[in-house]
């Protein structure tokens, strides 16, 4: 279940958006988004909130999975599907005592070694980057490759997505080597029509390179 909803992955970041995040959110999800994540690097945890509320809102009007990056708490306040945590935020133990069962917990592990514990420690899905390269994340390191990608979801077991320099001349090379989805910023975000770029990575997932 959560694998089909990591398909096509969109992590919102005010930061990387001219004008309403609310709206290129809506028009992505018009496009074939099936998971949002909201990651506020910049702002007040009141403005962290605002945002999430409205994300969250039109999230379950469209019946899309939302997800914050980073706060399990945030995440709680708006009563997301979930929180997405890197190996220098709160336990994947921690957040789940605290969001219990329902709560939706991923995680980006940094070494083989933490893929392969990570489903033992309450994580549903994990985010393997950068496949590619990116430069929307300032501290996301060297490219680490598609035989990486595949590796650690294979030692994992649970849902893995691809994130990091994902496009539509990639996305599909992603899921061959054993991803469920993969995790966009800039290929949406830097869009001048996210509808039309959406739809562009979903038909590039569905193509002969998958």
């Amino acid at each position: 279940m959560v694998a089909s909803r990591l398909r096509l992955y969109l992590v919102a970041d005010p930061d990387l958006v001219d004008g309403s995040l609310t709206s290129v959110v809506s028009a992505a999800i018009d496009g074939g988004v099936t998971c949002v994540q909201l990651r506020v690097k910049s702002g007040s945890d009141r403005v962290f909130e605002r945002l999430g509320m409205e994300v969250a809102n039109l999230c379950r009007e469209r019946a899309t999975m939302f997800l914050v990056n980073d706060r399990v708490d945030i995440a709680l306040a708006v009563r997301a599907d979930g929180v997405h945590l890197g190996v220098d935020d709160i336990s994947i133990e921690a957040a789940r005592r605290l969001g219990g069962g329902p709560l939706v917990v991923g995680y980006s592990p940094e070494t083989d070694q933490q893929a392969q514990v990570a489903a033992s420690r309450g994580a549903d899905y994990l985010g393997v980057g950068p496949v590619f390269g990116t430069t929307s994340k300032h501290d996301a390191g060297e490219a680490i490759g598609l035989e990486t990608l595949g590796r650690r979801a294979r030692l994992s077991g649970i849902p893995t997505i691809g994130i990091g320099g994902i496009t539509t001349a990639n996305a599909g090379q992603a899921l061959a080597a054993g991803a469920c989805g993969v995790a966009v910023l800039s290929a949406i975000l830097g869009s001048n029509e996210p509808t039309g770029a959406a739809i562009a990575l979903v038909l590039a997932m569905a193509g002969p390179s998958r």
